[in-house]
């Protein structure tokens, strides 16, 4: 494969992932506002005369979003020539292209009329989707199939239905812990697991459901793909790419939901709350990597029969 799309893939992906950390950033950090109701520039201006923190954070945010939409664009022409041939390739292109253009009007959206926290909390879901598109590109590119003996894999019924199933579930947990930072109710309960570890019941307004709701949803999805995890370890050793995948997946999720807690004990420290969001984006990113491997199993199934 030609080392210069390599690298561009490379940033391209490191880039996705930078704008997925920075509207983490920009929410967390309140510079929703930091350019006014103005967009695409920043309080009508291209170079405003006020800056603040706040417009520092937004304006970044956007210069980065713009750089690697420009990136992505190059990315999707140049491997829809050179690898338009493999079948995931132009539905990824066409799909990492779409979701980026959408959270860019979303996000314009918001800034010039506004919007609900519960429609503003879909941003986060929208560019995780592009993310993955493009890291799953970045992965064809690279020819990991290849390299982890894909063209053999077979994966049963049970662990293709727990594999979608977690994936699509997951989704749900990135909107509620996007509800919860949209809605500011990341600290509305001062104690972890229970919202108030001294006085267990049910939450008593809407700002604890959400966060509740949210701790509830890490929850499953913790007992969940450790469940798969163990499926794996116990029937897929023989398939590498399964087997340490799963494991990968599992360390993932549990670092999120230390990070989630960590949140809560360190009062909603900067550094830690964007690292709850870069391991769930890492987390979808492995989870996306395995329906493709479905698709790959499928394929193999009908060859071999």
């Amino acid at each position: 494969m030609h080392r210069g799309l390599r690298w561009l893939a490379t940033l391209t992906s490191l880039g996705m992932l930078f704008v997925l950390i920075g509207g983490a950033l920009v929410t967390k950090t309140g510079s929703e506002m930091g350019c006014g109701r103005s967009w695409p520039l920043c309080h009508g201006q291209v170079i405003p005369s006020h800056i603040t923190i706040e417009t520092v954070i937004e304006l970044a945010h956007r210069l980065v979003s713009g750089g690697v939409g420009i990136l992505l664009l190059v990315l999707s022409i140049w491997a829809w020539k050179t690898i338009g041939h493999k079948r995931e390739t132009k539905f990824l292109v066409i799909l990492s292209l779409f979701f980026l253009i959408l959270q860019a009007l979303i996000g314009a959206a918001a800034v010039v009329w506004g919007q609900s926290d519960f429609v503003l909390a879909l941003h986060f879901g929208i560019s995780l989707i592009s993310f993955a598109s493009v890291f799953l590109l970045t992965l064809l590119i690279f020819e990991v199939d290849q390299k982890f003996d894909a063209s053999s894999i077979i994966i049963d019924k049970r662990m293709k239905f727990h594999t979608i199933a977690v994936t699509i579930y997951s989704y749900m947990v990135v909107y509620t812990g996007a509800l919860v930072r949209h809605t500011h109710s990341s600290l509305v309960c001062r104690d972890w697991p229970f919202c108030l570890n001294d006085s267990i019941g049910l939450p008593t307004n809407l700002h604890q459901w959400i966060q509740m709701g949210h701790r509830l949803a890490a929850g499953i999805i913790f007992l969940w793909i450790a469940y798969i995890t163990y499926l794996s370890i116990k029937h897929y050793k023989d398939q590498v790419v399964i087997y340490r995948g799963w494991i990968i997946a599992f360390i993932l999720v549990c670092l999120q939901v230390i990070a989630g807690a960590l949140v809560i004990f360190t009062r909603l420290n900067l550094y830690i709350a964007l690292a709850h969001a870069l391991f769930i984006s890492c987390l979808f990113g492995l989870l996306s990597y395995f329906i493709l491997l479905i698709g790959r199993s499928n394929s193999n199934s009908k060859q071999t029969k």
